[in-house]
C-alpha cells in the first residue's frame, strides 16, 4: 500500500444536474490542466447522544469537506461552467453580483511509492478566491489562480468522497477519468470478500491503493 502522498495530477470536473429524487447525472469529465496544489480539509464533527449516565451513541459527521486548489489559469469552460460567468457577443467573461453557479463532481489523483489513489468528490461547488499579478521584472514570477472547493454530500445516497483502494479492480481504476465511478454494494454472496469500489467488473487487479 502507498506509505507517501506526492505528485497532484489528473485533475477533472464532471458537471452534474440532479432530478426531482435527488438522483445524480453527470457529464463526461473534462480536464483541468496546470495543477499546482490541493488541500481538502473535513469540517466535521462527531454528534454525541448521552443516556444512562454515559456516552450512548458516537456518530461520525463526514458531511462538509472544503479545499483549495491552485492551478495554472482557469479553463474559460470551467468558468462558464460551474462558475456561472457568461459570453457575451464579443467574447467578454461576464462576472455578475448574482450568477448561477454549477455542482461538479472533482477528480485528482496522487502519487505514491507503488500506485497513484484516485479521488472523487461528488458534489462540489467552487468560487474564486482571489485575482492577482505583478509586472514583469528582472526575473520572472509565475502568477497562479485559486479556487476555493466546497464538498458536500449527494442529496439521495449521502455520499460525499470515494478512493480506489487496495483491492479495487483493474476497469474501475482504469475507467476513472472516462466516467464519473459511482460506489458499488456488496451483495450478500460476497460479503465475505472485498467489493468494488466503482461500477467496472469486480476482479483481483491491484491497480490503485490509498491512504
Amino acid at each position: 500500500m502507498n506509505k507517501i502522498k506526492f505528485g497532484l495530477k489528473n485533475v477533472h470536473y464532471a458537471p452534474v444536474t440532479f432530478a426531482s429524487d435527488g438522483t445524480p447525472t453527470f457529464d463526461t469529465p473534462v480536464h483541468i490542466p496546470g495543477a499546482v496544489n490541493l488541500t481538502m480539509a473535513k469540517k466535521n464533527e462527531n454528534l454525541v447522544f448521552y443516556a444512562d449516565n454515559g456516552v450512548y451513541v458516537e456518530l461520525g459527521d463526514n458531511s462538509a469537506v472544503d479545499g483549495d486548489l491552485e492551478i495554472a489559469m482557469i479553463p474559460e469552460g470551467f468558468r462558464t461552467g460551474p462558475l456561472g460567468e457568461t459570453l457575451d457577443a464579443k467574447g467578454l467573461l461576464v462576472e455578475k453580483a448574482e450568477q448561477t453557479i454549477g455542482h461538479f463532481a472533482f477528480m485528482f489523483e496522487f502519487e505514491g511509492d507503488v500506485n497513484a489513489v484516485r479521488h472523487v468528490y461528488y458534489n462540489c461547488t467552487a468560487s474564486q478566491d482571489e485575482t492577482a499579478g505583478e509586472t514583469k521584472g528582472e526575473t520572472i514570477q509565475v502568477q497562479t489562480e485559486k479556487l476555493k472547493l466546497h464538498a458536500r454530500p449527494l442529496p439521495k445516497t449521502k455520499e460525499v468522497h470515494v478512493k480506489t483502494g487496495d483491492t479495487t479492480d483493474a476497469t474501475t481504476y482504469a475507467s476513472w477519468y472516462t466516467a464519473v465511478q459511482m460506489p458499488t454494494p456488496v451483495s450478500n454472496e460476497s460479503s465475505g470478500s472485498s467489493g468494488s469500489s466503482g461500477s467496472g467488473s469486480s476482479g483481483s487487479g491491484n491497480s490503485g491503493t490509498g491512504n
